[in-house]
């Protein structure tokens, strides 16, 4: 299994990194699957280095807010006028919290929901769990402004028989997501907060935080991502990193983690 980092830039697209998206691939008899984990602002292009976006076998978005789900109206534009437009391609399976499905016709701005004829949505929320191929996902809710959820991937590993990565979403600390994630291989997580020592409740993770949700759930290894592009993410880390007990890593465009 592993996890490429497409898009990791917190609240909006950077200069030199898209919005939230990461894929996550697998190869089992001759065949690769692969899940994308959020598709934010400007994600859509960057994408394309990695693998063809209409032909993924799912999409999983954590919440509505553009910089996690914008460009799946530009994955249906794709679709539906791009070079698989007359392929016969099954819809997408995509999942998300409810009303995910009306935030695409709302991002593209039509009066009618052929922008959801490329995709077979289905809402999720904590508890949930789908199996896509050789992956399993399994759903907790996060603690966000609107609804939100993070996701466990567990699949196929090239060291032991499975692996699991656990990708937070956007979420303040709570115990669903500290559940989810505990002994995960792999845990991305957000620190939207980065270095401020002080903030609202029920919106981001600092490093502090997101470090000491990693030592907590006893993840193998600590990814940070979704900090903003304006901020410099040094501090982030290093909080991170002596919360975690152990050297964490940020998530930077073109990264691959093999799980």
């Amino acid at each position: 299994m592993r996890l490429t980092v497409v898009g990791c830039a917190g609240s909006t697209a950077g200069p030199d990194s898209a919005a939230s998206c990461y894929l996550v691939e697998t190869e089992v008899e001759g065949r690769t699957w692969r899940v994308v984990l959020d598709l934010g602002s400007g994600a859509i292009g960057p994408l394309q280095r990695f693998c063809d976006p209409a032909t993924v076998d799912a999409v999983v978005v954590s919440h509505g807010h553009p910089d996690h789900c914008a460009d799946l109206a530009a994955l249906s534009v794709l679709r539906r006028y791009g070079p698989r437009k007359d392929g016969a391609l099954a819809p997408i399976p995509l999942y998300g919290p409810p009303g995910l499905d009306q935030r695409i016709v709302q991002i593209a701005g039509s009066h009618d929901d052929h922008d959801l004829d490329p995709f077979s949505y289905t809402p999720v929320a904590g508890g949930d769990r789908v199996e896509v191929g050789p992956f399993v996902l399994d759903f907790a809710d996060a603690w966000h402004p609107i609804p939100a959820v993070a996701v466990r991937v567990t699949g196929p590993s090239v060291v032991t028989e499975t692996g699991s990565l656990v990708f937070t979403g956007d979420t303040d600390v709570c115990e669903p997501v500290l559940e989810l994630a505990r002994d995960a291989d792999l845990l991305l997580a957000e620190a939207g907060w980065a270095h401020q020592r002080v903030n609202p409740e029920g919106i981001h993770m600092n490093g502090t935080q997101a470090g000491t949700l990693a030592r907590d759930a006893a993840v193998g290894e600590l990814v940070l991502t979704h900090v903003a592009s304006w901020v410099d993410p040094t501090g982030a880390l290093e909080l991170a990193t002596a919360a975690y007990g152990a050297p964490a890593a940020l998530a930077t465009p073109g990264e691959v983690y093999v799980i």
